[in-house]
């Protein structure tokens, strides 16, 4: 898994095979796709001055990846091309392109072969096409080696993890790269022309700011985010309580998401708490009733007497991404008292997946008395171990008479996808959009 995403359960007993990604190019077949790249492998063969120059001020120019109409005639797919630039003070023997959930789906496989990306003959450009509908948006970075081929294509876990601590951004991208933790490198983001506008998740200079404090609440760590111009003696504030805060806040500064969010009136006046996981994340984030019961009788009571924030279910939504999703979802059935609102991202629905079952959560949604809690579901089309799972979560929310709004995005297990979905599915369940 990259440094940027949630970590989520171990590996699932027996997964599924996962379904071929939408068509990367074998081997020697990406000069082929792109009529850039042949036009750029003619005239090097052709003996044309300065034409690798020529393409890599082509590049900076536009931006990578490259992005060109679908060899297949069809408007809603784009051929995207990875470009890699070789460094000839570390020149490469292979460089692997790592494309959020398009790779990982053939690394749970364990062939990483159709990711190794081409070097053009005569000349310093790596690079791999993949076809991708016109709406995808994923992080993606590059992994450049000087080993053997074996050594490239190991897919165990440990060499994974090791691909992943040195892997870097692409520096001809010009978007805004998505932040890491633990020390690994930010990755890129690769958005096609039709995926969905992102337009807050970036810092704006004409807003008003909220401020940002750090606490601890019965020993664990808590980020509070006021809106600009909190007053503690003012009117009851809406609240989000956003899991895995450790992420949300320091990595990913989620308060220029939430000031923009009321800088726009998407959202009524918010507080947010953010919850660090504290190392405890796979005991926390599993269905915990003694963990929920911690967010809704210790950390809520706080928030109210602090911050006049949490005191109206209705107006509290409690938010999570993949194990936090799940849990997001399961806050709002073991309590809804305090959580009348949900908003799960890429749910981790099969969960336990083990002697006791599976989808454990969607049969107590099933059989149990209904709950007067609304809950926004999302998840990405790329997602194979979640989709289908998610799919069935809906679909018994709904037989039940459940308030569930639903989307599925065309992406991934992906921070560059929930940073969007968050300020949309905040603005959903508390703004009423």
């Amino acid at each position: 898994m990259k440094g940027n995403e949630t970590v989520t359960y171990p590996p699932r007993n027996n997964p599924p095979a996962p379904p071929a990604p939408e068509a990367p190019t074998g081997p020697g077949a990406t000069a082929v796709r792109s009529p850039l790249l042949r036009t750029l492998l003619e005239d090097v063969r052709a003996g044309k001055p300065g034409a690798e120059e020529a393409f890599w001020r082509h590049v900076t120019t536009t931006g990578a990846p490259l992005v060109e109409p679908d060899p297949e005639g069809d408007p809603g797919h784009r051929l995207v091309t990875f470009v890699h630039r070789e460094d000839p003070a570390r020149p490469a023997t292979h460089v692997l392109a790592l494309v959020h959930t398009v790779t990982d789906k053939d690394r749970h496989a364990g062939d990483l072969a159709p990711h190794l990306m081409d070097r053009l003959e005569g000349t310093g450009v790596w690079a791999i096409s993949h076809r991708l509908r016109a709406d995808h948006r994923a992080s993606y970075q590059f992994h450049a080696t000087d080993g053997t081929r074996q050594d490239a294509l190991r897919a165990d876990r440990a060499s994974w993890l090791r691909v992943l601590d040195h892997a870097e951004p692409d520096p001809l991208n010009d978007r805004a790269p998505l932040p890491s933790r633990d020390g690994r490198n930010p990755a890129s983001v690769c958005e096609l022309p039709e995926a969905p506008a992102q337009p807050r998740t970036r810092r704006r200079e004409d807003v008003d700011r909220g401020r940002t404090l750090d606490a601890e609440v019965d020993g664990r760590r808590i980020s509070v985010h006021l809106p600009p111009g909190h007053r503690p003696d003012g009117d009851p504030y809406a609240l989000a309580v956003l899991l895995d805060g450790e992420m949300w806040g320091p990595v990913l500064g989620v308060g220029d998401i939430l000031d923009n969010l009321h800088a726009d009136g998407g959202l009524p006046p918010t507080v947010a708490v953010l919850v660090d996981t504290m190392g405890r994340r796979m005991e926390d984030l599993a269905c915990s009733a003694p963990f929920v019961d911690w967010l809704a009788d210790t950390l809520l009571p706080w928030t109210e007497q602090e911050y006049r924030a949490g005191a109206d279910a209705a107006r509290t939504v409690v938010a999570g991404q993949s194990a936090g999703g799940l849990t997001a979802a399961f806050a709002a059935f073991q309590r809804p008292d305090r959580f009348g609102l949900a908003l799960s991202q890429s749910g981790s629905f099969w969960w336990p997946d083990d002697e006791r079952g599976s989808e454990w959560l969607t049969g107590q949604y099933a059989r149990a008395e209904r709950r007067p809690v609304t809950l926004h579901l999302e998840v990405g089309l790329q997602e194979w171990m979640l989709l289908a799972e998610n799919r069935r979560f809906r679909n018994v929310l709904r037989a039940r008479g459940y308030d569930v709004r639903y989307r599925e995005f065309n992406g991934g297990h992906d921070y560059a996808c929930w940073r969007g979905g968050l300020a949309e599915g905040l603005a959903e369940l508390l703004g009423g959009r």
